[in-house]
């Protein structure tokens, strides 16, 4: 029975949502119709950016891998989540769960410092807006990027890492509905205090120094938007960065409920509604929060459409 890796079980069962019967076919098709609309959505914005150079700017450039990190993100978990809401009982293997933890924490890490990225750029877009294209250029945007996406490769292995010194015996059933840390601590039967003390420390700095760096870059803004004289251009000014307060607001709020709790007043219900924010509905609402108020996508579509009625006829 062993992995050989010192635990002594193969596989884990997943509870899930609910264990009540006459919601799983309900849930199953509001889960399946969020994915369609996440993975469509995400997609559909990726393809606009990559096809009209007209919006080839630091702002899209992140938005891009927004909607790629999203697009993955969400499919880490959910098609196994829909497996589980048809199936009798929900098994996953031990490989396959330290493999879902891995890129469940390299994606939501990887978004928690695309999300700081953006909240620089609208920092110097407002505050700095005739340097814009020399303090964000390409160069500096793609260090960003690599910078965000090393840092999230290093707290996944730190992850998993930690999760494969563990050793699981008989307990098997992990109490939520994909493989998160803290209801997999919670079947370790040897000592978790080393595993609790790093995920700590790691959620804390990947929380709080994305968190504190977008709250001092948004003070900045308040400030710069106070001091213009129109109206109309601190109404502008304030529209440019409305929908990434609005994404970043949920994002972190939910990631803080969920891991920065003490685990005695941790409630396993809670965690399972708080991460269905920040895993399921955040990557559905990401392209309707980026698009709907943005005059650039809708501009992006109706030269695609345009395009693609040209090439037709």
């Amino acid at each position: 029975m062993s992995t050989g890796n010192g635990s002594f079980v193969t596989e884990f069962i997943l509870v899930g949502l609910t264990d009540h019967p006459a919601l799983q076919c309900p849930l199953f098709f509001l889960f399946l119709a969020t994915y369609i609309f996440t993975v469509m959505g995400n997609l559909g914005l990726i393809t606009l950016i990559g096809l009209n150079s007209h919006i080839h700017t630091p702002m899209y450039f992140f938005l891009f891998n927004l909607s790629f990190i999203d697009s993955f993100y969400s499919s880490v978990l959910t098609p196994k989540m829909l497996m589980n809401f048809t199936s009798k009982m929900n098994i996953i293997s031990y490989q396959g769960c330290m493999a879902q933890l891995f890129f469940f924490c390299f994606f939501v890490i990887s978004e928690c410092y695309v999300l700081t990225s953006m909240a620089y750029d609208r920092y110097v877009a407002v505050c700095n807006p005739l340097l814009y294209n020399i303090v964000m250029s390409p160069k500096v945007c793609a260090n960003l990027m690599f910078g965000s996406y090393l840092i999230a490769f290093s707290g996944a292995m730190t992850y998993t890492g930690c999760m494969l010194r563990l050793t699981f015996c008989d307990a098997n059933t992990i109490n939520h509905f994909f493989c998160d840390v803290l209801p997999m601590l919670q079947l370790s039967c040897t000592s978790t205090y080393v595993n609790e003390l790093v995920l700590f420390i790691v959620a804390s700095i990947n929380i709080f120094v994305p968190s504190i760096t977008i709250f001092i870059s948004y003070g900045f803004i308040l400030y710069s938007i106070l001091h213009i004289s129109s109206t109309e251009g601190r109404s502008k000014a304030f529209s440019t960065c409305s929908s990434h307060i609005i994404a970043v607001s949920l994002f972190f709020g939910s990631c803080v409920f969920m891991y920065l709790q003490p685990s005695s007043a941790r409630s396993m219900n809670e965690g399972k509604i708080s991460s269905l924010f920040y895993t399921i509905v955040i990557p559905m609402m990401n392209p309707l929060i980026y698009s709907l108020r943005n005059k650039d996508v809708k501009l992006a579509l109706k030269k695609t459409l345009c395009r693609r009625k040209f090439h037709h006829k």
